[in-house]
This record gives C-alpha cells, sequence and structure tokens, in this order.
C-alpha cells in the first residue's frame, strides 16, 4: 500500500477522496493548505482553505481515523497568486488565478513537500483522470466523466513527473455520485454548498481588489473606435476585459464591445460584435503533457476558457516556442491571459497562455 497526502479543503470532493483511499488500505493523511488571511489590504480569506472549511476537514479526518495537518503556504500564495494576478491586469491581461495556484500551489509545492516527507502520492478531489496504456507509455490526463464538473482545463499544465506521483480518484465519478457516496459514509461534507468566486477577492469582484491594491494602475484614458477616433474615456484599463459590452459608459446606436486593451497608448478599442470575433491567436510557455513538444502541425479541438465549449483548430509551432492556433470557424473575445487548451478527444494534449495579437494582426 502507498504514502499518501490527500489535498482537503473541506468540500466534498477531497473528503470521499480521503475515504475512498483509506477504505483501499493506503496510508492517507489529510492536508490543508492555508493560503491566505484576511488582512489590512482588505483581500478576501482564501474562501478553499479558510477556518471553516479546515475545521471541516479536519471532522472528516476525525471520522476517517486518519492524521490531518495544515500547512501554511500564504508567502508563496501571495507571490505566485495574488501578485501575478495584480500584475497581469496591470499589463492588459485578464489572468486566472487558480491555473496558478495549480501550478506553483496546489501542485507543485505540495508534491516537493509530499517527496521531502516521503510520501509516495498527492491525491486531490480534481475532475479528471490519469490513465497508463502500460508500464513503458507515457501518462495521460484524460477529462472527467462528468463533462458538466470536468476540471481537466485547470490542470493542463501537468507533466509525467507530476502525473506519475499524482491521483484524481473522483475523476471517474459524477457529483451526484460523489455526494451520494460522501453521504453513505457520513461525511459530514456531503451536501456542502460549492464556492464559484475567486477565493481572495470581496464579494467576487475583483476590480475592488484592484483600487485596493493596485490604484496606481488606473489611470484614466480615450474609448476609441476602429477608426482611432475618441469617443469616450474609461476608468483604467484593468478594469475591462475583451468581449465586454456593459459598463463602457457609452451611448451609441448600436453595442459597442471592448475589442482591444493598447497599453502602450493607454486606451481602450471597441468595435462591433463581429470585431471581437478572431480566427487565430497565439500561446507562449507551451506545456505538452507528455513532454515532447510538437514539431509539426496538428490538429486538435482547443478550449479558450474554463467552460468554453472546444472548438476545431490547427496548431502550428513556431520558430520562437509560441504555438499559432487557427480555428476553423471565429471565437467571441479570445482574451490574452487565459489558457488554451488543446484536445484530442477525452486527452489532453497541452496547452499555454493566450498573448497579444503581434503588430498587424
Amino acid at each position: 500500500m502507498a504514502k499518501i497526502i490527500v489535498a482537503m479543503s473541506g468540500g466534498v470532493d477531497s473528503s470521499l477522496t480521503a475515504a475512498l483511499l483509506h477504505e483501499q488500505g493506503h496510508e492517507v493523511v489529510g492536508v490543508t493548505m492555508h493560503l491566505w488571511d484576511d488582512d489590512d489590504e482588505r483581500l478576501a480569506e482564501s474562501l478553499c482553505c479558510a477556518a471553516e472549511m479546515a475545521e471541516s476537514a479536519r471532522r472528516v479526518c476525525a471520522r476517517l481515523g486518519i492524521p490531518y495537518y495544515v500547512f501554511n503556504y500564504q508567502q508563496e500564495f501571495r507571490r505566485h497568486v495574488i501578485d501575478y494576478f495584480v500584475h497581469a491586469y496591470a499589463q492588459g491581461y485578464t489572468p486566472n488565478p487558480c491555473l496558478e495556484c495549480n501550478r506553483e500551489i496546489k501542485f507543485r509545492a505540495l508534491l516537493e513537500r509530499a517527496r521531502a516527507l516521503g510520501f509516495d502520492y498527492v491525491a486531490t478531489g480534481h475532475y479528471a483522470r490519469i490513465t497508463r496504456e502500460r508500464e513503458d507509455a507515457p501518462y495521460q490526463l484524460l477529462r472527467a466523466l462528468d463533462r458538466d464538473k470536468d476540471q481537466s482545463y485547470m490542470v493542463y499544465m501537468l507533466g509525467q513527473d507530476d502525473l506519475a506521483r499524482l491521483m484524481f480518484p473522483i475523476g471517474g465519478l459524477t457529483k451526484p455520485q460523489v455526494r451520494d457516496m460522501a453521504a453513505a459514509r457520513g461525511l459530514p461534507s456531503a451536501y456542502r454548498e460549492e464556492s464559484q468566486d475567486i477565493c481572495f477577492v470581496p464579494g467576487g469582484d475583483y476590480r475592488n481588489l484592484l483600487r485596493e491594491t493596485a490604484p496606481e494602475s488606473l489611470v484614466p484614458g480615450p474609448i476609441v473606435d476602429l477608426q482611432g477616433r475618441e469617443i469616450g474615456r474609461h476608468r483604467g484599463l484593468p478594469l475591462y476585459t475583451i468581449g465586454q459590452r456593459r459598463g463602457l459608459g457609452l451611448s451609441r446606436g448600436a453595442p459597442l464591445y471592448v475589442v482591444d486593451l493598447d497599453v502602450g497608448r493607454n486606451a481602450l478599442i471597441v468595435g462591433p460584435l463581429e470585431a471581437v470575433l478572431r480566427d487565430r491567436f497565439e500561446v507562449d510557455q507551451p506545456s505538452i503533457v507528455e513532454g515532447r513538444r510538437p514539431q509539426e502541425p496538428f490538429t486538435c479541438e482547443v478550449q479558450v476558457r474554463a467552460h468554453a465549449e472546444p472548438a476545431p483548430a490547427e496548431v502550428t509551432p513556431l520558430p520562437d516556442g509560441r504555438l499559432q492556433v487557427r480555428l476553423l470557424a471565429p471565437l467571441k473575445a479570445i482574451t490574452p491571459g487565459q489558457a488554451a487548451v488543446f484536445y484530442d478527444g477525452d486527452r489532453v494534449i497541452g496547452g499555454g497562455r493566450i498573448v497579444r495579437s503581434r503588430p498587424g494582426e
């Protein structure tokens, strides 16, 4: 049997993960990652690892009869997630902080801690699957069986070394099955509600966070149309995102959408809906699950947001390390800073960060 750390948020998914592995006879230890507290900058306490959730995880571990610990990662969370989040918005990007938290904290840092403590695996309650056809074959990362809860987009950055030491025990279950199985075991988190907000943002409105922590980034400037004519004033580029329609303060005959954020000119560029549609874009910081960077173009389906529908595409490696994505049909609001994740059916090929268009594109 293996020694396994289970990352526990206090919710039903990680609770059932711990219960299933314990029932299988593994040596299981529950761990909550304490990431953030309320502070004088008015950041919210990290909801996924708040005191209430830690107490829920503690009760689950007590019921299962397994050890429970809290690991402090507040400094790492500040550096890799909150500072990154604020800086990205100031640069005209729309970041996904949960991706960075997964990359730098929940997997990289926790896997390193598990290795140092002599554990064989880290298990989480993510809805995704890890498979391997045979011992000499690479690990594969797959979508969850429950497509409505699938989180493979959020863990696309995992490579072979990571997958060899990770477990996603509930990836083959549906959410109703998870709740029913937790209730049958008397787990106190069986019907706990889930939070959908960014964990450290008060009220879920990131604009309040920027006003509190980076007011210098909110410099008013012109709103210009596609012909370069000033038609209004914005309140600071980080307060807007590609594809946004509401809150522009414009009264025009036809609806206008945010087409681009020109950081160099501090200008917000707006246009009609068709100007927001794109059939090509590039990604940098590519991560390929099997580890080998593609040398030739390949076809796939690409998902440009966590809950977006996948779209057919061709991906071409570029000499500078970026990947160019050509869509068979244009998509709306492809947003720099979000991830583009490539799929072959249920299999995750890899992905990268959507970057700004080059001049002339």
